[in-house]
């Protein structure tokens, strides 16, 4: 008798074990499934009627939603593939989406959504194309956004690190393939801990990674120049790739909210796209000999692969600064735009010297012609023209 309850005692633990198994995998799954939702996502529509402007935001937004989700999990390297594909109605692999916020007028509808889409939908819709993807999450990470400034009141510094922070706080920090807690700087990390951190010592690294009990810590740090017309966005530490240490510049002139929009969006596509590159294994025979109109990315220019674009402290630019003027519908749009173009093989040193609800004008410099600047914003799905004024960006 005594033989069978020990008998019955293995099957229970053993049925236990494989419901404990279970329940991991389908957690993980869950977890995956979340780089398939697009949140926060803004949507914006006139039309004769309150009711028509709703149908036609959400019909709008949910196609711009599956551009953003495609960009998000397929490699930099591979985006000029998606041309044929982006176009593809997404109302059929919409998982379902749920309303954030909303207010209308009876001609117009704002509002910001959630849209989930089916996962496997969206991967038979790319392995059909032979497109690589990534939808499989990198381990979480921390990111503590620093300003820092000199000869600044501590007021001026206190509302400065609020609005950084809160550049931070308004991404999609859970769904991305990134996930990312945000950390507040402690008082106990010193200035030279700090610097050197930034700078790639490990022992510094190692000491912020025991404050935070985790290794994935990442320091963002915002410094504005010492005339107020420029900001230097600083990320350095560790994130799920490896050691991590990239510097850009910015324009400020005086706006440090859309300017710490703007870098937070971009740090957060360096974070996904070295994840991305570390992961997609995208091999030469499966990669696009050029972009269309001949344009050939440059070896290491996406995110994460080879030596980063971002140069040294105070570096001049490589090439000659070219001024635009983009055009866009609504912030959503231009936080897409925004990343587009700081994943354009060569782009580099943007600023941003204004932007309003429906433009911007940006600087930046490339080691060609505006022709050839043409054709490397072409592979990645923006468009770029001569108008009276000058140059404009805009998305297709």
């Amino acid at each position: 008798m005594r033989g069978l309850l020990g008998n019955s005692d293995m099957v229970r633990r053993a049925a236990v074990g494989l419901l404990l198994v279970g329940l991991t995998s389908g957690a993980a799954a869950a977890e995956d499934s979340k780089v398939f939702i697009i949140g926060n996502y803004p949507v914006e529509a006139r039309a004769a009627d309150a009711v028509a402007a709703k149908e036609q935001a959400i019909a709008d937004g949910q196609q711009a939603a599956f551009r953003s989700l495609l960009r998000r999990i397929v490699p930099v390297t591979a985006y000029a593939r998606l041309k044929g594909v982006k176009t593809t109605p997404a109302a059929p692999m919409i998982e379902g989406f749920s309303v954030r916020s909303e207010r209308n007028s009876s001609t117009e509808y704002i509002a910001s959504y959630d849209f989930s889409f089916q996962p496997a939908a969206i991967q038979r819709l790319l392995e059909t194309q032979g497109i690589p993807y990534v939808d499989k999450q990198a381990p979480r990470i921390v990111v503590v956004p620093i300003y820092r400034a000199e000869r600044q009141p501590a007021n001026v510094i206190a509302e400065a690190t609020d609005t950084w922070s809160y550049a931070w706080r308004s991404l999609d920090l859970g769904n991305t393939l990134t996930p990312v807690t945000l950390g507040q700087a402690k008082k106990t990390l010193s200035p030279d801990t700090i610097n050197a951190a930034l700078a790639g010592d490990g022992g510094a690294q190692r000491a912020i990674a025991g404050e935070y009990q985790t290794s994935l810590v990442v320091l963002a740090v915002l410094e504005p120049s010492a005339d107020g017309k420029k900001a230097t966005v600083t990320l350095g530490g560790q994130d799920a790739v490896g050691p991590l240490s990239l510097v850009r510049g910015y324009r400020l002139d005086g706006d440090l909210a859309y300017t710490s929009e703007l870098a937070a969006v971009v740090a957060l596509g360096v974070l996904e796209g070295r994840w991305k590159a570390a992961n997609s294994h995208l091999s030469t025979a499966s990669a696009p000999a050029s972009a269309p109109g001949g344009f050939a990315p440059p070896q290491g220019a996406a995110y994460g692969e080879g030596p980063p674009s971002y140069g040294a402290r105070g570096s001049a630019p490589s090439g000659g600064m070219i001024r635009l003027s983009v055009s866009f519908q609504g912030m959503g749009e231009w936080q897409q735009i925004s990343q587009r173009l700081a994943a354009t093989p060569g782009v580099d040193n943007l600023e941003v010297e204004g932007l309003s609800a429906r433009g911007a004008r940006i600087a930046l410099s490339f080691p060609g012609s505006p022709d050839d600047l043409a054709r490397a914003l072409s592979s990645q799905g923006l468009s770029l023209r001569s108008g009276p004024d000058g140059l404009i960006l805009s998305g297709r």
